[in-house]
């Protein structure tokens, strides 16, 4: 048989189309819009000169610190006192390795202190090292203007006037700045109270209980929920926080791969089949542990699947909306409203205040059942500090704006703003030829630069044309996977984001860090459990 016919009929945009709606049908019915990431492979010459400069510095170091001993060099870091020199060592050397003679090299990067509202451009207080970035002294000039890239300041509400301000002025004149108790003892407010109310109404669950960190709100909460005898499943790429609050709760922890359905129904499977080690008793919990927008990828869960995965398997699904309350869906409400779910399928509804909302703090959503099991268990809310008053303020008077409550249209605009934003920045970043990762509607946005050499340069760089960005590097991120991250603003004008592209651009030539050299089309046929791209020759 002839080929040649079929391989016309393949071109034909409406085969192609048929193609995609039976992809939709059998792989991805579960979807009810596109769901498109790109994480292009890194290329092999540029992985193998990464490794070979982390060794150079690695055996660099290893000199250096010889140096140190025979007091050639003199030695910064912390070490034990003569007196002590017979206890056991307070500081090990070795762990530090990392700390003194890679990380010192260009940690004038991290840490930049601002004087400032951490808005959409912020000022930047000068200094300098003359001992290689052990210590540092101010000039007492600020660097005025600079463009911030790098606040999780997604709908702009980081500002010192405004309503939020006035509103969060008020309410510091009426109550002050502190608690100074407990929810349990002397610090519950009339506010408190109006906030969880607020949050409920806002995730569209029945109850929420607020905390004052969000940090401690996965750390503190998730060892109340599950202990010895129960599972947690957990993505390999979650946040310090979940995995802290997983490790002290004493529950076996199993890590299934980014993203991948694939993984975690293999590790459902097991778990039911197996049950608990030695005993093969049934284990009392299984609890999945995912985030909505992973903030050094850039990714999105996916979350259809996973929750079908969770019915299929009748576990339990805990869901840290940290990065995408505010900044995914219509009306901000997170990536359960991005996928068009129903709230009522995640059991354990967490997010932050401390990001779309410029505030403070953290939150729990869910049947009511389990919001009053957390107030009387839950180490955050029976130990730590109500929170503070403005603080609360704001975070009402900001979601009240963005649900429309303050009669204006100001919040819902500022969710289009950041969805406008985000699309156009990563379409430029990736048509100037820089590898970029993670879902196409994420404000975070990962830009790709390896060699360990060129995370510092792009921060200096960027800094001398005024643009603040975050460059991130192992242990942080995998040792070949340094990178600058970009988080946008709905506060970013076109102009802001047309000055750090071209700046970028010119930084990108400067440092030869155009590295794509394929054009990523995702295939039709992949399935919706892994995120495979066919690579294309430009």
């Amino acid at each position: 048989v002839d080929p040649a016919p079929f391989s016309v009929i393949l071109q034909l945009p409406l085969f192609k189309f048929l193609l995609q709606i039976d992809h939709i049908v059998h792989n991805g019915g579960l979807y009810k819009r596109p769901f498109n990431e790109a994480f292009e492979e890194t290329p092999m010459l540029v992985a193998v000169l990464t490794y070979v400069g982390y060794g150079v510095l690695t055996l660099f170091g290893y000199l250096r610190d010889f140096m140190r001993q025979w007091k050639i060099e003199k030695c910064q870091n912390a070490i034990e006192r003569e007196e002590q020199k017979d206890f056991v060592p307070l500081y090990q050397d070795f762990e530090n390795f990392y700390t003194r003679n890679l990380y010192m090299r260009i940690r004038d990067t991290w840490n930049r202190p601002i004087c400032s509202v951490p808005g959409a451009k912020v000022d930047v207080m000068e200094r300098v090292s003359h001992d290689y970035n052990w210590t540092f002294t101010y000039t007492g000039r600020v660097i005025k203007g600079v463009i911030n890239m790098g606040s999780y300041n997604y709908l702009g509400f980081a500002q010192n006037n405004g309503t939020c301000q006035q509103a969060a002025a008020k309410v510091l004149s009426q109550y002050g700045a502190g608690v100074c108790s407990s929810r349990q003892e002397m610090g519950n407010l009339d506010k408190h109270e109006e906030l969880e109310k607020l949050v409920a109404r806002f995730l569209g669950v029945e109850s929420a209980m607020a905390y004052g960190m969000g940090f401690a709100t996965n750390s503190m909460n998730i060892p109340a929920l599950v202990g010895k005898g129960c599972l947690i499943l957990s993505d390999e790429l979650n946040h310090a926080s979940l995995v802290l609050g997983a490790r002290l709760s004493g529950a076996a922890i199993r890590i299934f791969k980014h993203n991948n359905m694939r993984s975690l129904e293999k590790l459902l499977k097991d778990a039911i089949v197996h049950g608990q080690p030695r005993t093969r008793r049934p284990w009392k919990k299984i609890l999945i542990l995912v985030e909505g927008i992973y903030s050094m990828e850039g990714s999105i869960v996916r979350l259809p699947e996973v929750i079908a995965l969770k019915k299929k398997y009748k576990s339990y699904l805990y869901l840290d909306e940290a990065h995408s309350i505010g900044a995914l869906g219509p009306t901000g409400r997170g990536v359960v409203e991005y996928f068009g779910l129903n709230p009522e399928d995640v059991d354990v509804m967490m997010g932050t205040f401390t990001k779309s909302f410029g505030a403070a703090g953290g939150y729990i959503g869910g049947k009511k059942e389990l919001i009053d099991y957390l107030r009387t268990h839950s180490h955050s809310a029976v130990y730590a500090t109500s929170l503070s008053p403005p603080v609360v303020e704001q975070i009402i008077t900001s979601m009240k704006c963005i649900m429309g409550e303050d009669g204006t249209t100001f919040g819902r605009e500022c969710v289009q703003q950041l969805a406008e934003n985000t699309r156009y920045f990563r379409r430029r970043l990736k048509e100037m030829g820089f590898i970029i990762y993670g879902n196409e509607d994420s404000p975070v946005v990962p830009l790709m630069l390896y060699m360990p050499a060129k995370i510092g340069a792009f921060g200096r760089e960027m800094l001398k044309r005024n643009i603040g960005v975050v460059v991130v590097g192992f242990p942080a991120t995998p040792i070949i996977e340094s990178r600058a991250r970009f988080c946008l603003s709905a506060a970013h004008t076109k102009e802001m984001l047309d000055t750090a592209l071209k700046e970028i651009n010119e930084v990108g030539d400067l440092l030869q860090l155009k590295y794509s050299r394929h054009r990523l089309v995702p295939l039709l046929d992949r399935p919706f459990d892994e995120t495979t791209y066919e690579e294309t020759e430009d």
